[in-house]
């Protein structure tokens, strides 16, 4: 084991990594003060080796590095991988290719919803984490052997749960799934924060066009502020006092300065002075110009008892099967689909079809029935002669 801290270490360990089938991938970060995430530390193993390098060490260049996770002969396996995703993508606007996501496949087969790297290593590796170093400034520099020995387990079991799954997956004929689901975490635009959709992350619940008007356009405004100064949003402007400057919605800086949770002196600065612009923009545009409010119409029948069956539906698809159910479907998605046979989710295409989307349009056409035997739901088909 050793840390990685010149252009020359680096570029042997990746001349040695690409001939590698596949080698486990992980980072320690920051972001507490800043928009982006700080890389920190990348930690990388295959079946021989493993090792930390160090992003800031002085000097060093992490291309041939960049280069192996874009080498799509290699197979990258991260544990919860979006986070990890997210930095590749803001350093150098590239994702991994291919991908194994050990959370996900986990998913697959079977140990529940987005289940920890901790429960995974005690299962399929027989070890426990050291938790002592978890929460630390990994910007600090030197690091410590223990901050090194527990960032390297994260890698090093990392290829024991990879291959037990890996077997599994192969073993039930589900490799097929996972590969559906890289697919999409593969997808850059996955990782891309685009401004004028920053106010999805807002919870609106004012039918107010004007109100919606003015919180969108500035939660667009506060995101470029925060991406250009790469600072949370927070330290921009904090969710209430942006949706109260929507409410008000102030027209010179004596108004903006009685907006409770801003400073005394922030209508004659800046950031006070855009904001002003900001909400005057959106009073001065046309009506039919401001975004509409679409909100969830109620349906045209009660579906809820549809909705109670295809929870127990799903629920017992997933033990038979040993699945995540939220994998197959969310709460939401069984609502659309309660609604409408042919709703936008994804359970109604590829395998999530063939396990779980079939089977719930055949309830909802009264073509198969839940039923109590010998105490447990089983599924029971009304008209045999049209099954498929």
């Amino acid at each position: 084991m050793s840390v990685i801290t010149t252009n020359e270490q680096l570029a042997a360990l990746c001349l040695r990594l690409e001939k590698s089938q596949y080698i486990t991938v992980d980072t320690e970060f920051l972001r507490t003060k800043t928009y982006y995430s700080k890389l920190c530390l990348i930690q990388v193993a295959n079946e021989e080796e493993y090792h930390a390098i160090d992003p800031l060490a002085p000097g060093i260049d992490l291309t041939p590095f960049y280069d192996l996770m874009t080498n799509e002969s290699i197979l990258k396996v991260f544990h919860a991988s979006r986070q990890d995703i997210e930095i590749f993508v803001n350093e150098k606007g590239i994702v991994p290719k291919p991908l194994f996501d050990s959370q996900v496949a986990a998913m697959v087969c079977g140990y529940g919803d987005s289940i920890g790297y901790e429960k995974l290593v005690l299962s399929m590796a027989g070890a426990t984490l050291d938790k002592s170093t978890r929460i630390t400034d990994w910007s600090r520099r030197p690091l410590t052997q223990r901050q090194i020995d527990y960032a390297l387990g994260d890698v090093t079991h990392l290829r024991t749960i990879y291959k037990n799954l890996d077997k599994q997956l192969t073993k039930s004929k589900r490799s097929h799934w996972l590969k559906q689901e890289m697919a999409e975490l593969a997808n850059l635009d996955t990782f891309v924060v685009l401004p004028e959709n920053a106010w999805k992350r807002l919870k609106i619940r004012s039918s107010n066009r004007l109100f919606n008007a003015v919180a969108r356009a500035l939660a667009e405004w506060r995101e470029i502020e925060a991406q250009s100064r790469n600072i949370p949003r927070n330290r921009v402007m904090r969710d209430e006092v942006l949706l109260e400057i929507s409410a008000v919605r102030p027209e010179h800086t004596n108004a903006l300065g009685s907006i409770r949770g801003l400073s005394p002196g922030f209508g004659q600065s800046k950031n006070g002075r855009n904001v002003l612009a900001v909400v005057r923009q959106v009073l001065d545009r046309p009506e039919d110009s401001l975004p509409k409010i679409s909100r969830k119409q109620p349906p045209a029948q009660n579906t809820d008892p549809v909705m109670e069956l295809l929870k127990v539906l799903l629920k017992l698809t997933c033990q038979s099967e040993n699945v995540a159910p939220k994998l197959i479907a969310s709460v939401d998605d069984l609502e659309r689909l309660a609604e409408k046979d042919d709703a936008d989710i994804p359970a109604l295409s590829g395998w999530r079809y063939d396990l779980f989307g079939k089977q719930a349009l055949a309830v909802k056409e009264g073509k198969l029935a839940l039923a109590m035997k010998n105490g447990k739901v089983t599924l029971i088909p009304m008209n045999p002669q049209q099954e498929d």
